[in-house]
């Protein structure tokens, strides 16, 4: 049985492990809606068995899209030091670690699940190289002091599939305890964080991770990514503000395609004719509709254009519904999705078909409030990537200052290659450095690196042959003045 006295291990573990369990809820409608399933919407009452196909189809997925639209901005291109040169060793640890290819995942969960985490730690294989890799919100969370901000305990927990058991990691600035689950679980069924369902790992062999041991490191190596944290308030995904619009944008689709498929085209009546229930040969009974219950009847009058509609009855009388106008409910779609990108900063022309051949100038002005939004991504994941260098240093045993390194993000404006190019121009006649110029025109510093040694090598070479044309000629001898 676990120790609850708090501020232990044991403490942490079901404290961390409860509040991990609490938000898995939240955390599954966040991805519904992220992946275009959130709730269904309400039809008809009475005839719920039959729209069920119309209300899986009617929805339409604009929270991915506004979610996706901030992700496709984002990109980090280099780390430099503090004197602006790149740091070679910060970027190696990320292109070991594959994270130039893999940084899109960690940006689209934490947008779409209000938190995604990095995890820094020792390679199995290799103590000093740096191992950073990528966790979900419904495996990690962390406690954070109230006066610095800073981390006091972490936990990781997941479900291993291999030996059948739940493990977990807790992480103070003091130790890092390992556990497992006291039973076998299966991977549906969720982590217990009773105090008899977990206890310490212990080892297999003697080569093996120790259940207990003290942080080397002094700090919390799993550095959290939050989606625009608000001061006393738990983080939101990006589309947080759009979740009604959304429900109400698929209950719209739901009322056109039902007005569409029942009224959009002019439906026939008939009054005065004696209909004729239909009878199964099989049992002699009337035969039942199994929806509604009442008597199917035989419908003798099929729309054609060689069938002539005839009834015996004396008085039968034969006319039409008119149809359902689907403008209105074209509008009103429009209107939603409008609003949804409206709330949450989107640009416009992702969705608006009315914008055509329109210029570089209306596109940037759509662009403005959607940028300041992203402006505010990168600055907040900025510093989160900052945490994860220097821990990756302190782990490769680095002695230099890795807090004041720099992440360098690529421009997510969309802007027109001529504009950029005029820029660099007048930048340099203005006496511009070519690293500065080739940083504003959104090279990664690895290529800027190249481009400045490369124009230095070319700068070279041309002294080098002016020099040699410049050069006086040698005088004649005095036996070549007298030939002699």
């Amino acid at each position: 049985m676990l120790d609850e006295t708090p501020l232990s291990p044991d403490w942490w573990l079901l404290r961390l492990g409860r509040r991990l369990r609490t938000r898995q809820g939240q955390l599954n409608e966040w991805r519904n809606y992220f992946t275009g399933e959130p709730p269904l919407p309400v039809p008809p009452k009475g005839l719920r068995d039959q729209y069920k196909r119309f209300q899986e189809i009617a929805r339409t997925n604009i929270c991915g899209l506004i979610t996706n639209s901030s992700v496709n901005r984002l990109a980090v291109t280099g780390i430099a030091g503090p004197d602006g040169e790149p740091d070679e060793a910060a970027w190696a640890w990320w292109k070991t670690n594959r994270l130039p290819a893999r940084q899109k995942q960690l940006y689209r969960s934490a947008l779409s699940q209000s938190v995604a985490y990095v995890v820094v730690g020792p390679h199995p294989k290799d103590p000093r190289r740096p191992l950073i890799t990528l966790d979900h919100a419904r495996n990690a969370v962390i406690e954070r002091d109230p006066a610095t901000n800073e981390g006091i305990a972490s936990l990781r927990a997941w479900h291993d599939d291999i030996e059948g058991v739940g493990r977990a990691v807790v992480q103070t600035r003091e130790w890092v305890v390992r556990y497992e689950t006291t039973k076998p679980l299966s991977g549906r069924q969720g982590l217990p964080w009773g105090r008899e369902s977990w206890r310490i790992r212990q080892p297999r062999t003697d080569d093996g991770p120790p259940g207990v041991q003290r942080n080397p490191w002094g700090r919390i190596t799993v550095v959290p990514f939050s989606c625009m944290p608000q001061l006393g308030e738990d983080p939101e995904p990006e589309f947080a503000q759009a979740m009604g619009i959304q429900e109400r944008l698929n209950l719209s689709i739901l009322n056109r395609m039902t007005a569409g498929r029942y009224s959009a085209y002019k439906q026939k009546w008939v009054k005065g004719h004696k209909f004729t229930r239909a009878i199964d040969p099989a049992t002699g009974l009337e035969v039942l509709d199994p929806v509604t219950g009442q008597p199917v009847v035989e419908q003798p009058f099929t729309p054609g254009p060689d069938t002539v509609w005839a009834s015996e009855g004396e008085n039968t009388q034969f006319g039409e519904f008119s149809q359902i106008d689907l403008t209105m409910f074209l509008k009103e779609h429009e209107a939603d999705i409008v609003s949804a990108l409206l709330v949450t900063s989107t640009p416009a022309y992702y969705w608006l078909s009315s914008l055509v051949n329109i210029s570089a100038d209306t596109v940037t002005a759509l662009d403005l409030q959607h940028i300041a939004k992203v402006q505010e991504h990168i600055g907040n994941f900025g510093e989160s990537w900052e945490t994860v260098n220097a821990l990756a240093g302190l782990v490769a045993g680095e002695e230099r200052d890795l807090t004041q390194a720099e992440v360098r993000w690529r421009d997510p404006r969309q802007l027109n290659p001529a504009v950029v190019v005029d820029a660099a121009v007048k930048k340099k006649s203005l006496g511009y450095p070519l690293s500065v110029i080739a940083e504003d025109m959104g090279e990664p510093l690895s290529r800027i690196k190249r481009i400045t040694a490369t124009a230095a090598a070319d700068q070279m070479i041309a002294a080098a042959l002016q020099n040699r044309t410049n050069a006086p000629s040698p005088s004649p001898s005095p036996a070549e003045v007298t030939g002699e």
